[in-house]
């Protein structure tokens, strides 16, 4: 399935610039069936909400929002030990967003002025949760939690209803949990364009953030402006930096914990040691045809997957910091060194029993982070993501007069005249 790839300053580049060939670049069919759906909501609202619904999905529900009572009812009904690990995950999600909080300042000077900065959160934000195959509750935590610490004033979910015309329960009793404050039943494109421009029913939002498919993506990257995304984000994926002491049966699990979500996410082990390499390579042919995702895991692995046998963990560190990966894991006798070392990474988990389900679920950390290289630029989910910040200046008469001529001069030499006579007809 799997070849060793022994680095030699050019091996492991080519190897890496196929992985990266997995591109986010979008069918121009897509692009233009989700622009005419997007056209389809903003012109027609409810109606086309419902056209859109029946013509993909096949059916529609009499009306998309759940009431309040039906979220309630589910979790009551729901598995008592499944709602007190959605508990304690929220707990630890919440106690690590809490240290994000940012606050407004004001500062003020010996001469009058005054100046600072408001920080508020977002007046409405719309959460896409999958509700299908693909129903993550721990999305629901993870979009929510933070949302939440930020002050934003009201949360709106949409996912898609399953094929009976309701809603998956898992998501929401996590949404009961969370303290999402209206759910609609609606997905893919039409579901991210209501959101955007608000229909009779759907309330219009600030802010789209959640993952999706293809067409939830395009749309929400063709929104972008109109309203504000949590980012575009590719396939999952995973490096893993080993070195001798690391256990090769744990790397394969967690190679193929990412390789399950997609035929195209990417799995990557960077090693120091031969004799690991093979042993992995070995346990993801023994663990494989266990798995209940076993074909979706081997074809991501033979197209995306790559084991790198390195010549220092020095060049690790530089082979993670070009890829700039998602998730990163640290399998080595001394993982804490690797803090100060790995500059582009979404999340990284130092040792081996800090494996990358654990941020997904539970830890605390966000999981919803950057992909394909935007590691380099973007960052994690956080309480900054629904804060919005504007400034606010006082000047006195006297404090303008100081300020006055450098002003002007400024102003003249862009030659901006309205703006230096906006200074001195004050005079």
């Amino acid at each position: 399935m799997l070849k060793i790839t022994r680095a030699d300053g050019t091996a492991e580049k080519q190897v890496l610039e196929t992985l990266r060939s997995r591109s986010m670049e979008v069918d121009r069919q897509v692009t233009a069936s989700v622009a005419q759906i997007i056209e389809e909501v903003r012109t027609g609202g409810d109606q086309a909400l419902r056209d859109c619904t029946l013509r993909f999905d096949g059916q529609c529900p009499d009306c998309f929002e759940v009431d309040r009572e039906q979220i309630n009812n589910a979790l009551t009904a729901a598995d008592p030990d499944f709602v007190s690990s959605l508990l304690n995950a929220m707990e630890n999600i919440s106690a690590f967003h809490q240290r994000q909080i940012q606050q407004s300042f004001i500062d003020t000077r010996p001469n009058g002025v005054m100046m600072g900065q408001r920080i508020r959160g977002l007046g409405r934000v719309g959460l896409y949760v999958p509700g299908g195959t693909a129903a993550y509750p721990s999305s629901v935590l993870m979009n929510c939690v933070p949302a939440k610490i930020a002050g934003v004033g009201e949360i709106v979910m949409v996912t898609p209803p399953r094929k009976d015309g309701t809603a998956n329960p898992d998501i929401l009793t996590a949404a009961a949990i969370a303290g999402v404050d209206r759910v609609f039943l609606l997905g893919g494109a039409q579901a991210v364009a209501a959101l955007a421009y608000g229909t009779e029913t759907v309330p219009r939002v600030d802010k789209i953030v959640g993952p999706g498919n293809i067409y939830v993506a395009t749309a929400k990257k063709l929104l972008y402006g109109t309203v504000d995304i949590d980012m575009i984000a590719g396939p999952s994926e995973i490096l893993i930096a080993a070195d001798e002491t690391a256990n090769p049966a744990w790397l394969a699990a967690d190679m193929m914990s990412q390789a399950e979500h997609d035929v195209l996410a990417s799995s990557i082990l960077l090693t120091t040691s031969e004799r690991v390499a093979q042993e992995t390579l070995d346990e993801l042919e023994r663990q494989i045809p266990s798995l209940s995702r076993a074909q979706v895991i081997r074809q991501s692995l033979e197209n995306y997957g790559a084991v790198i046998l390195c010549r220092s963990e020095q060049e690790m560190v530089e082979l993670a910091n070009q890829v700039a990966p998602e998730h990163m894991e640290v399998a080595t006798a001394n993982p804490l060194e690797y803090i100060g070392k790995i500059d582009n990474v979404g999340s990284l988990f130092l040792g081996q029993y800090a494996p990358e389900p654990l941020g997904d679920y539970y830890a605390g950390p966000n999981h919803v982070l950057p992909t394909s290289g935007t590691a380099r630029f973007f960052s994690p989910l956080g309480v900054d993501s629904f804060l919005k910040k504007s400034s606010f200046l006082y000047y006195t008469r006297e404090a303008l007069t100081e300020a006055r001529e450098d002003i002007v001069r400024i102003a003249e030499r862009e030659q901006l005249t309205a703006h230096a006579n906006s200074i001195q007809v004050r005079f």
